[in-house]
């Protein structure tokens, strides 16, 4: 074991996300784009366990998700690399968080590995170190490591944290397939109609720093458009959900997962029983603040 390295397992949980917005606003040369989001941290999470070991391995309850392509993986490795050490762990992935759904289960799992591996190697760096690596990760890998309420601009990789909403319900729902490129079939599917200027998500994100609570009613999707003729089975359940619940239904991410804020359990049973013959999933999650550090258990 190298100095300074934690003894006994960790876990971390590894929170999923919603879009309360989530405007494009232009093309980058880079060939990405530019976006203004509001992200927000809810209950539904992963967990991660990690152990010292003298080589890395990632396994996870959905084997087809364990192994070096696994997001995860890559976390490690990066920090390992940037540390100079050797990316020696034993980490697994109880997944609870639906794969591919714009939930941003990958990308909370990857801030949870960087977070839980910083303290499992006894490197102590501090946040803006961690959130160094975790941008060469994915774009919202950055926001994943507090979580809570967060405007995001840039390519979703610039985070300022917003004032935390007052903990409320949200109705999750998530149809039972997705499609393969999901985010970049989605990109190309958008036309000048979807883009914006991002003056929505700033309007909202006033609400949320005079300590109000927006409703889905408030919220905006570039994708709301495009994604019901993408996804097998969307248009029907979003038909279904916004003939039910109280609140519109949104667009969480690139999709196809939808969410009404706020709601109750028995929305959320009344919108599940309508659902049975369509194969979605509804959850009742509620809105987190960033998790406190510690959140990251030594178990036996």
């Amino acid at each position: 074991m190298q100095s300074g390295m934690q003894s006994g397992a960790l876990q971390i949980p590894a929170y999923a996300k919603i879009n309360l917005t989530l405007e494009v606003t232009g093309r980058r040369d880079d060939g990405y784009h530019d976006v203004a989001t509001i992200l927000q941290t809810v209950d539904l999470a992963d967990t991660l366990t990690l152990e010292a070991a003298g080589a890395l391995t990632v396994e996870c309850d959905d084997p087809a998700l364990s192994g070096a392509d696994n997001i995860v993986w890559r976390a490690a490795a990066a920090l390992a690399q940037r540390a100079g050490i050797a990316p020696g762990a034993r980490i697994h992935i109880a997944k609870r968080i639906p794969v591919a759904a714009g939930l941003g289960g990958g990308s909370a799992d990857a801030a949870a590995a960087l977070r839980g591996l910083n303290r499992l190697w006894g490197l102590d760096w501090p946040p803006d170190d961690l959130a160094a690596v975790a941008a060469t990760l994915g774009s919202d890998v950055p926001f994943f490591l507090t979580g809570g309420t967060a405007l995001g601009t840039g390519k979703g990789d610039v985070i300022a944290a917003l004032p935390g909403l007052p903990a409320a319900e949200a109705l999750l729902v998530v149809p039972a397939d997705t499609i393969a490129a999901k985010t970049p079939t989605l990109y190309r599917a958008l036309t000048a109609a979807d883009f914006s200027d991002g003056s929505h998500t700033q309007r909202v994100a006033g609400v949320i720093a005079a300590a109000g609570l927006p409703t889905s009613a408030a919220g905006r999707n570039a994708f709301e458009r495009a994604a019901p003729g993408i996804f097998p089975g969307l248009a029907g359940v979003w038909e279904t959900v916004a003939a039910l619940a109280q609140h519109p239904p949104r667009l969480s991410g690139a999709g196809p997962a939808l969410f009404c804020l706020p709601s109750s359990e028995s929305e959320r049973r009344t919108v599940a029983a309508a659902l049975q013959d369509r194969g979605a999933t509804a959850y009742l999650v509620r809105t987190i603040a960033p998790p406190a550090s510690g959140e990251i258990r030594l178990t036996d």
